[in-house]
């Protein structure tokens, strides 16, 4: 450890109690791993602040000793946003978790960024509301990590990403500084929406502390299908239909290819397959309104009928409980566990313009097998808002080994396409140091932009280095 790091290492000691400052490797050891194991750095310790003045002091300690810092919510980020580099600090959010308000009249809440997502949907729902971001993570991710990456998840379709929902915000700035705007305006048009910079840059403007979010009604009835078709042209043919007939009651349609079941299948015991014969695709489609009454069960079978007799679909099966539904669902959010099963998967987490994506999926994935014969494509997501989870399951006959050296070449071509179509290389997970090089590449202009940005706000390159852009030299 170097003088700074002691010196750096003492003053956080006199800010922060026993549990507030971790310094043992044991101790550490948990916060520096993350999901996929790609990622192995060191840090000088963890700070973790109890209260928005506690990490305003912890950062303007840091400032005065130019030690970097690193913003950690629930750690379930895939691209190595959270992960630190050289020795930074590691400023974790998990003890700030306090609901500070809740307001139903205003469908509002100002919560903590340490809570994470699945509280906040449970406290929404105690007040007969709901917050409309839903992840499969939800259970570990943490407000502050969502609004980091603006996060989107299965409701996309029709409540929008993360940075949708915020009315107000919180951050500690990269000088000490607190921002703090937590009204519930609606209306506003006071000056640039300084949240909106934060929210999306992955913690390298500031920390964020807490938000207030916007809440909606929660839904008195729904409707959930699992649907087969032949081609994806015939599912966004679906889609166009469903919007035009249901409106903004389809909260949710999500993807996924016949080797996607296969895999989950295999991989839950429980699981079965709806339908009796295989198809190359499916679809999971959820429909809601926040009205009372039955009605939304028989709009929704007549826009089946009429797909079904149009050649949209080739099947349909509604659940007929709510089980049945938490069934549906448990197809769709176990193919990233399940994938496993087939060896080593690269995996992508873009977005491509909605109808260009079956000319996408086919450009790909040919030059694909032109490079990998035998490559084993395995693209789910959100058939709505054009997200593809791009994974590719490595060739039967191939080595896990010898797949992973192509993962420069499979990247290129999937990267390519992605630039060519107007789409982006990170639509959920954010950039983080994964994709940090391939932003650079696709999205020059716009780097430089976020660049002379970040030196307003950071002039001396301290939050969260290494994330997002390039580090400076």
């Amino acid at each position: 450890m170097s003088d700074r790091g002691r010196d750096a290492l003492a003053a956080l000691g006199r800010l922060l109690d026993g549990p507030g400052l971790l310094h043992e490797p044991e101790d550490l050891a948990p916060y520096l791993n993350e999901p996929r194991g790609r990622f192995h750095g060191r840090a000088l310790a963890v700070a973790r602040p109890e209260s928005t003045e506690q990490l305003a002091a912890i950062v303007r300690c840091c400032s005065e000793h130019e030690l970097a810092m690193v913003p950690q919510g629930g750690r379930t980020g895939l691209v190595g946003g959270a992960s630190p580099i050289n020795g930074e600090l590691i400023i974790s959010l998990e003890r700030m978790r306090r609901l500070r308000s809740i307001d139903p009249i205003d469908t509002s809440l100002v919560v903590e960024a340490g809570m994470p997502l699945a509280r906040v949907r449970q406290i929404a729902a105690e007040h007969g509301l709901r917050y409309p971001v839903s992840l499969a993570s939800e259970g570990t991710a943490t407000i502050g990590g969502t609004l980091a990456t603006n996060a989107g998840g299965n409701l996309t379709i029709r409540y929008g990403n993360t940075r949708a929902q915020v009315l107000g915000l919180e951050a500690v700035l990269p000088d000490g500084r607190v921002f703090s705007e937590l009204s519930p305006l609606r209306k506003d048009n006071s000056g640039y929406d300084l949240k909106q910079l934060l929210i999306g840059s992955e913690g390298t403007l500031g920390i964020i502390t807490a938000a207030c979010l916007r809440l909606a009604p929660a839904p008195r009835q729904g409707v959930t299908a699992m649907l087969a078709t032949h081609s994806l042209d015939q599912g966004l043919a679906l889609l166009r239909q469903l919007r035009a007939e249901l409106g903004e009651t389809l909260s949710a349609c999500e993807f996924m290819p016949r080797l996607a079941l296969d895999f989950v299948l295999a991989d839950q015991p429980r699981a079965r397959d709806p339908f009796d014969r295989v198809h190359p695709w499916y679809l999971v489609v959820q429909v809601e309104s926040a009205l009372a009454g039955d009605w939304l069960k028989p709009a929704l079978l007549n826009v089946l009928e009429s797909a079904l007799q149009g050649g949209r679909i080739d099947d349909a099966v509604l659940a007929e409980s709510e089980q049945a539904a938490l069934d549906f669902w448990a197809l769709r959010e176990g193919i990233s566990r399940a994938q496993a099963r087939g060896g080593v998967s690269l995996k992508h987490d873009i977005s491509v313009p909605v109808p260009r994506i079956p000319d996408f999926m086919q450009a790909v994935l040919s030059e694909l097998e032109r490079a990998v014969p035998g490559i084993r494509p395995c693209v789910f997501g959100h058939l709505g808002d054009g997200n593809l989870h791009f994974n590719l399951s490595q060739p039967e006959g191939l080595s896990g080994e010898d797949f992973r050296a192509r993962e420069a070449d499979c990247n290129r071509i999937v990267f390519d396409q992605v630039h060519a179509v107007g789409g982006s290389i990170a639509a959920e997970h954010g950039v983080g140091q994964l994709r940090r090089e391939e932003l650079a590449r696709g999205q020059a202009r716009k780097l430089e932009l976020m660049a002379r940005v970040k030196s307003a706000l950071d002039p001396a390159g301290l939050m969260n280095p290494g994330k997002l852009m390039p580090v400076r030299p």
